[in-house]
């Protein structure tokens, strides 16, 4: 099923409550200028391990910037798929998913939780007069009743800002490709941009590329945590003097101490078209792998390269601005 109403909210952040109960959620609340929205951010998973793990980009740099500064204020819908402003834990290019680590919401002490954690920098965004904050998640609303959280009516807003693929069996009816969940803000007078990414440790970073649900026969045999990088991405030629066609390049470098046959194995651009590689690459070795323009493209104006193993498995994956 997916999320059905899937897009990002783009306003001023105003107030925050922190999330406590059974069902701890950080509320945001937020204005765009016309109308009121709750952001709700969700602090527990329901199946365990509870605490949710997390990862911050203090400085997010990421093709997407680009269309999230035109956008109108007020919640935008998106279509999920590759080459627009939709978000994708795994195919997007975001970050290092192997980064993230669980964390409580709630527990005593200073700057140790969750709830301290993005009140510090949604907090930033509300001191900030310039700032802007954007909520990728599903809408909820309008509702023909008061906000239970901020008591402002129409009750209205967007929670899922969290990943949305991989669950199991019992959330797997959620679960969509290019339908991710984050909070971004933008700090203007600081210039730069907060990327705040969760996710349950029960879902799987590995999923199919049509309805992303985990493969299981990855994701049940071993814990589900972000494969290891046998191969990296380390460069990338993109706008090469004269005509870029055949110019183009990408470069891998082997981290392991043994040869690696690449037979089978694929590089994607961010509208997923894909060069099938071929031929093993030595331990240590670094290989530039050059690009006829008939297959992948490399945009000069920014964009992601993912690196896919035979069976389809991202290992290694980059973007550029």
């Amino acid at each position: 099923m997916s999320l059905q109403d899937y897009g990002v909210l783009k306003g001023k952040a105003i107030e925050t409550k922190k999330g406590a109960g059974s069902s701890p959620h950080f509320q945001i609340l937020v204005s765009d200028d016309k109308l009121l929205f709750r952001i709700a951010v969700n602090f527990q998973s329901q199946e365990p391990p509870s605490d949710v793990l997390y990862f911050v980009d203090e400085n997010f740099h990421h093709p997407i910037i680009d269309l999230l500064g035109p956008m109108p204020k007020g919640f935008n819908k998106l279509a999920c798929k590759p080459g627009g402003a939709a978000l994708d834990f795994i195919r997007g290019n975001l970050f290092d998913t192997s980064l993230m680590i669980p964390l409580p919401y709630d527990i005593s002490g200073p700057d140790n939780d969750l709830n301290e954690l993005v009140q510090k920098y949604v907090a930033k965004a509300i001191a900030m007069e310039s700032s802007t904050i954007y909520a990728f998640g599903e809408r909820w609303g309008p509702e023909n009743e008061r906000d239970k959280f901020f008591g402002f009516t129409p009750g209205n807003g967007i929670h899922d800002i969290h990943m949305n693929q991989g669950s199991s069996d019992k959330f797997m009816k959620y679960d969509g490709v290019w339908q991710d969940g984050s909070l971004v803000i933008h700090l203007p007078d600081e210039n730069r941009w907060i990327a705040i990414f969760l996710a349950f440790q029960s879902q799987c970073f590995h999923t199919d590329d049509v309805q992303g649900h985990r493969i299981k026969d990855i994701c049940d045999k071993v814990p589900p945590k972000p494969a290891e990088k046998s191969i990296c991405i380390i460069a990338a030629l993109v706008n090469p003097k004269g005509a870029d066609k055949g110019l183009e390049s990408v470069t891998l470098l082997n981290t392991t101490p043994q040869e690696i046959d690449l037979t089978g194995w694929s590089l994607a651009d961010k509208n997923k078209k894909k060069l099938v590689l071929k031929d093993g690459i030595a331990a240590g070795e670094a290989r530039r792998v050059h690009l006829s323009g008939q297959d992948i493209e490399l945009s000069n104006n920014g964009g992601i390269i993912t690196l896919l193993n035979k069976s389809g498995i991202k290992i290694d994956g980059v973007s550029y601005t």
